[in-house]
């Protein structure tokens, strides 16, 4: 049995889970996600729990008995609670604003760069410098955050460039401190 696999999910209250064939849909007060089980993998909801089971022991259905768990429990947490994924503009004269839902970004390049927030998703920026994604489902939030990040990596020399918060950038030393090495 997987051991992530066999853990019951908890249903907080305020969050309906209804079942039907193979679509699990979870209704909470952020939104609404929809998961269509693969074949052999079954849900069942008892009481407040939702319990993931699979009808077969090939490695297939045993990984994927664990990944329908995760992105259930993704779902349940997302719809009562919701995500959030924090960035940092580290560099001078990189800056981040909105402009209504458009966040618009300064990185150094000739322009700006505007970014529109897909449904479901809601960008807030605190200072010039932090840029809080928030949303309901968890793909989504980090593939937002994933896409802001690509406009100006991390650079290994001096670390300028859009991080994700506590991320640690290895840093290089340049080539003055490579020959005073040597």
């Amino acid at each position: 049995m997987s051991k992530i696999g066999r853990l019951p999910i908890p249903v907080p209250s305020g969050v309906t889970v209804t079942i039907v064939g193979d679509l699990v849909s979870v209704k909470g007060s952020k939104g609404e996600l929809a998961y269509t089980l693969k074949p052999k993998i079954k849900a069942e909801l008892t009481g407040d729990q939702l319990v993931i089971s699979r009808g077969s022991e090939d490695k297939q259905f045993r990984a994927l008995h664990g990944l329908t768990r995760a992105l259930l429990a993704n779902m349940v947490k997302g719809v009562s609670d919701g995500f959030t994924k924090k960035l940092e503009l580290v560099g001078t004269g990189y800056r981040a604003r909105l402009e209504g839902k458009n966040l618009v970004l300064s990185l150094g390049f000739s322009h700006e760069i505007k970014y529109e927030a897909p449904t479901g998703i809601e960008i807030k920026v605190e200072g010039t410098n932090v840029i809080i994604i928030t949303g309901y489902d968890i793909q989504s939030v980090g593939q937002v955050a994933a896409v802001i990040r690509s406009y100006r990596k991390p650079e290994p020399y001096k670390g300028k460039g859009i991080r994700y918060a506590g991320e640690v950038v290895r840093r290089k030393a340049g080539k003055a401190a490579k020959a005073a090495a040597a």
